[in-house]
């Protein structure tokens, strides 16, 4: 599979919304769950986006939108989830299947944007009103896997470290498809979306790299403390971020 998600490829590339997804509540057998929101579809017209606030009560920042495990999903870190058409395509040519914008449960399809290449805390303004900021990677879960009927994606999804983007409301207003994206702010540091991913799940000796990122979510920063502080050997392994 083709890096497409590398910057190099989209330089010259015009930056915009391909579409906005909210999702459809439907059964979620994968988790133990009643309902699952990663079923999200296109839509029409303008979309509101505001901060959702804390995590837990399965807000996110979309108008229509909401998640189900509020343990792991929602809330202001995890207002809006954006995902690159051109990683799209190429796992449309891996899995030998349409994917469709929203198929990978992602808010925003984007075209021309370097989504698991921007740095934690790059901030995007979308259409006229809209500031976002990336906070952090979306780790994959049972409900993605079985979402896409796929034996062993997880695994796969990890190894590829295409993760897409969270991003948290900076300023509200609305967005619609075709909307430009712009980007107004990069911090110093050069801690990417697929670096933070890669150190948080197959290459933890990037943890230290993590430390200098002041936007990363505090419920990530406080697992990377722990797991730099655990003794060797496995005997303080935790769970994953989120």
């Amino acid at each position: 599979m083709r890096r497409l998600g590398a910057a190099a490829d989209r330089t010259l590339a015009r930056m915009e919304l391909l579409s906005v997804n909210v999702g459809r509540p439907r059964q979620n057998p994968w988790k133990g769950l009643g309902s699952t929101g990663i079923d999200k579809r296109p839509v029409d017209g303008p979309v509101a986006v505001t901060a959702p606030g804390p995590k837990g009560t399965g807000a996110v920042g979309l108008a229509g939108d909401r998640v189900y495990d509020l343990d792991h999903h929602g809330g202001s870190d995890q207002a809006v989830y954006a995902y690159a058409r051109e990683d799209l395509d190429s796992w449309e040519a891996e899995l030998g299947r349409p994917l469709p914008g929203g198929s990978f449960g992602e808010n925003l399809t984007t075209l021309g944007v370097d989504v698991s290449g921007a740095l934690i805390g790059e901030r995007w303004r979308i259409g006229p009103q809209v500031v976002l900021e990336v906070s952090c990677a979306r780790i994959p879960c049972s409900t993605f896997q079985g979402w896409l009927q796929r034996e062993g994606w997880i695994k796969r999804f990890t190894q590829a470290a295409l993760p897409g983007a969270y991003l948290r409301v900076i300023e509200p207003g609305e967005i619609r498809a075709g909307d430009p994206v712009e980007i107004v702010h990069r911090p110093e540091h050069d801690v990417t979306v697929a670096l933070l991913f890669r150190a948080e799940t197959l290459e933890p000796e990037l943890l230290p790299k993590l430390l200098v990122v002041d936007a990363l979510p505090e419920e990530d920063q406080a697992w990377v403390r722990r797991r730099l502080s655990a003794p060797p050997g496995g005997g303080g392994q935790v769970d994953s971020p989120s």
